[in-house]
């Protein structure tokens, strides 16, 4: 995951039991990429359930067994016949008798809007049948996974946040309807999710809200650094938009309309705003010019040796993307599939070449200089997109300094519609 993604956050990870009987419930949008977040993140080993048709995939099927993934049969997979989980209820509620950690995704399905789904019941009754069957305790804890660009390579950024347990021992005290219970704690579960997810409604207003964000980080002061910070301002800006379509829809479509403007002239301009400065002063200009230009001069041999070993897996992994036309929230998980079938491939096939024709010395050269050569080509590739963004914003200031400084005007001028609007969104 750290591989693929720019950037992967964890917030809350202190919140997750060491021990003890646990299902894991989170918010479904980006597919079998969703699951390999919660497990890389959280300090358990957990136990998935996955739909049973992944199980039969040449590729995910063996990834779901090494994992001891239990399968469960939904109505849509089933041509219209009654899918049968009791072996799924029971094998989920040994595994937690025993202390494990199950982890469900109970919207049942994976869909790439940023919005909650109706929650189907299976996490609670897997936490009713294990205290009526073995007595467990177990603890039901929310996960949110908040993406951005989840399906772009190196570009993509995913933030798991983690909830405090909700509360489920006063629905599940003896003589309570177990029916009533597993409503309840559902409503509790989806509420929690909600709380931990950035519930943007679709990815246009998403994107809207991460561009305000960093605007607000760009033109204030007092923005709380890091990851939670973060996420603080965009559930407050959620609550905001919310509260203001009702009160003030007029300026939030005025403020919508400028904030896609601005966009689309950054985007035309393929500046990002952080590229924008008050100033460029000549010689900080010309230190940077020279330190980035020797860096990447330096680094072109380890350039060179990075494309020549893992130039054509990358390549191949990116047209095998394409062809089988994913939809938005496979994406992600098209390109590691086909990643992880292409890259051992055409490793094994250089290995053998380099066996070949140089004999063993050169294969222990070659296996010894894979990994190192593909995170040197990954760094040298975003220091190369770095420079291209900060010459490009230097040129613009250089060439259309006029539009430089609108650009920061306009900026400026939405950071301060977006204070007054907080200050409306906060007001009786």
């Amino acid at each position: 995951m750290a591989v693929f993604y720019r950037r992967v956050d964890v917030v809350g990870v202190e919140r997750v039991p060491r021990e003890g009987p646990l299902v894991v419930a989170a918010n479904h949008q980006n597919a079998l990429v969703d699951p390999m977040l919660v497990m890389a993140a959280l300090p358990r080993r957990l136990v998935p359930i996955a739909k049973t048709p992944l199980f039969r995939h040449p590729l995910i099927g063996p990834f779901l067994r090494l994992a001891g993934a239990v399968p469960v049969q939904r109505p849509q997979d089933l041509a219209g016949a009654a899918p049968d989980n009791a072996a799924m209820f029971a094998e989920a509620a040994r595994t937690l008798a025993a202390g494990g950690a199950i982890l469900i995704f109970p919207e049942g399905t994976s869909q790439p809007e940023p919005a909650l789904m109706p929650l189907r019941t299976g996490a609670a009754r897997m936490l009713v049948a294990a205290w009526s069957a073995h007595g467990a305790r177990v603890s039901l804890l929310p996960v949110g996974l908040v993406l951005e660009a989840p399906g772009s390579f190196r570009e993509g950024r995913a933030t798991v946040v983690v909830g405090d347990p909700v509360r489920v021992a006063d629905l599940l005290a003896p003589g309570t309807s177990p029916e009533a219970a597993v409503r309840e704690i559902t409503e509790r579960l989806a509420t929690a999710l909600r709380r931990l997810m950035v519930e943007a409604g679709d990815r246009e207003t998403l994107r809207l809200l991460h561009l305000v964000d960093e605007i607000w980080r760009l033109e204030s002061t007092d923005a709380e650094p890091g990851a939670a910070g973060r996420l603080a301002r965009l559930h407050r800006a959620v609550r905001a938009h919310e509260r203001l379509r009702a009160v003030a829809p007029d300026r939030i479509e005025r403020l919508r309309a400028d904030l896609e403007r601005y966009a689309a002239d950054l985007d035309a301009l393929r500046l990002s705003g952080r590229a924008l400065a008050r100033a460029y002063p000549f010689r900080a200009v010309l230190r940077f010019a020279l330190r980035e230009a020797l860096s990447l001069l330096a680094g072109l041999p380890g350039l060179a040796v990075g494309l020549v070993i893992h130039g054509a897996p990358y390549q191949l992994t990116a047209l095998a993307a394409r062809a089988l036309g994913p939809a938005p929230d496979e994406e992600a998980t098209y390109k590691i599939a086909a990643g992880l079938a292409l890259y051992p491939l055409c490793w094994a096939l250089e290995a053998w070449m380099a066996r070949r024709l140089g004999g063993l010395a050169d294969l222990v050269i070659f296996l010894l200089a894979l990994p190192p050569a593909a995170l040197f080509a990954l760094s040298w590739r975003a220091r190369l997109a770095r420079v291209a963004r900060q010459t490009r914003a230097y040129l613009t200031f250089l060439r259309r300094r006029d539009l430089h400084l609108d650009l920061l005007e306009r900026r400026r001028a939405l950071r301060n519609e977006l204070e007054a609007l907080d200050a409306l969104a906060s007001s009786p």
